[in-house]
């Protein structure tokens, strides 16, 4: 054996820093977020929420059910359809030299050069209801997935060693209160309790090229709490709605599992229960308005502010004790848009969205080919009774080209360790994005 007990730890340890276990979203929001939970607020290009009224807009900012006069109840369904390529343009891994051996130097990593649409298409369901106490008080819920995605790479692609599946699901059970405490002015809070669920994998390289890969696989589950608190100032014409909601420490417990290694590696081989992770995911600071230019247009606009940088390591708990840093930075975007009543029934609405990615270079990998974007949206509204409203959007949402270029080690820091120096690149990338749903009063 080339390995003596004394390296079976760090070994271990430096495995699972070969890769990041990030969470690539299909980045329809902002790297993992995903923003649609309200047909009518993606039809407007997200423009307008935290300033609306109604169950649509809970999610935003729970003053947006203060002062109802009837419940109200709303779901929706997104269809989101990721394209594109990430490419590799000359990544690189130097194998360990071994005792006798020949001294080895960097080769091409090998693999398919190209993988296409590695996001996994998927349907992102909502859904709220608000009831009224009185005439001032309001209590609603909203159930969202707001962090939801699906990533696969073929096991030939050249990203092998960054990311094969990752899979993560949220269910977000937001139950919340709104006062009008004011006539002009409308106050809310709410709970989050979030359900997370996530599986993560990527391959290990083994010692000699010649051998196939060996792979790591970690998966957990867990319960968490957050908060979000809003105020809406209007008036005749115009509404202002400022709302924050908080950052959400997850606790993911599960297991790890290793296999595939062999020769000097092949005491790694186990499986792991009761592992944990923790990371958090980001607090918003949403500022909204709404303003009537005229009795039948309305102009929207919206800034959010992300605190990706709380996005900082993902922290992996006994036996393993270590953090993975991710370096994501604070982030925003901006959006606008309008409603126009075309007639007493239909209502049209268009909006443009810029988003800005919380990733860096030199700290992307291919979980997250993320990037800043473009959002243009289209939708409408139809009453079809007094009571029932139809809605219907669809979205293109246009990336720009960003490097996959973080680079990594396998077993780090041991006799056997092997650098990868990505060089990548995820091109031609673009999504879109076909919601419907319909909102009953009663």
């Amino acid at each position: 054996m080339l390995m003596n007990k004394s390296l079976k730890a760090p070994l271990l340890v430096s495995a699972i820093l070969s890769s990041s276990f990030a969470f690539a979203g299909a980045a329809h929001g902002q790297a993992f977020y995903l923003q649609e939970q309200s047909t009518r607020g993606q039809g407007r290009a997200f423009s307008g929420e935290g300033a609306d009224t109604g169950a649509s807009s809970l999610w935003w900012n729970p003053a947006a059910i203060a002062g109802m006069e009837r419940g109200e109840a709303v779901i929706g369904a997104s269809a989101i359809i990721p394209k594109g390529d990430v490419v590799d343009n000359g990544t690189l891994i130097r194998r360990p030299t071994l005792p006798g051996g020949p001294v080895q130097t960097f080769q091409p990593v090998g693999g398919d050069r190209v993988s296409s649409d590695p996001i996994n298409r998927g349907v992102v369901p909502s859904g709220a209801v608000a009831i009224p106490l009185n005439d001032r008080v309001a209590v609603g819920l909203a159930v969202t997935s707001p962090y939801s995605f699906t990533t696969e790479y073929n096991t030939t692609s050249w990203a092998r060693y960054s990311a094969l599946k990752t899979e993560l699901r949220t269910i977000d059970i937001q139950p919340s209160i709104g006062i009008a405490v004011l006539d002009w002015l409308r106050v809310g809070g709410a709970v989050n309790v979030e359900y997370t669920k996530a599986e993560l994998g990527n391959a290990l390289p083994n010692v000699l090229a010649t051998l196939p890969d060996g792979y790591q696989r970690l998966k957990g589950d867990g319960w968490d709490l957050g908060w979000s608190a809003g105020v809406q100032l209007h008036n005749d014409w115009a509404t202002v709605g400022i709302s924050y909601k908080s950052r959400i420490k997850h606790n993911l417990k599960g297991s790890l599992e290793v296999g595939g290694l062999l020769g000097p590696l092949a005491t790694q081989n186990r499986t792991i229960d009761g592992a944990t992770a923790t990371f958090y995911t980001p607090a918003q600071i949403i500022v909204a308005g709404r303003f009537r230019a005229t009795d039948k247009l309305t102009l929207n606009a919206q800034a959010v502010r992300f605190t990706w940088a709380d996005f900082d390591a993902i922290r992996l708990g006994a036996p393993i004790n270590t953090a993975i840093p991710e370096n994501y930075k604070n982030s925003f975007s901006l959006a606008g848009g309008f409603d126009y009543a075309a007639t007493d029934r239909l209502t049209v609405r268009a909006g443009v969205q810029r988003g800005i990615t919380p990733t860096q270079n030199g700290n992307r990998d291919a979980r997250v080919p993320d990037a800043n974007r473009w959002n243009y949206s289209i939708g409408g509204s139809y009453k079809v009774t007094p009571r029932l409203t139809l809605d219907a959007a669809g979205s293109y949402i246009d990336f720009a080209n960003a490097p996959i270029d973080r680079r990594t080690a396998a077993y780090n820091g041991t006799i056997l360790a092997t650098p990868i120096l990505t060089n990548g690149q995820v091109q031609n990338a673009k999504a879109f994005v076909a919601s419907i749903g319909g909102r009953f009063s009663f």
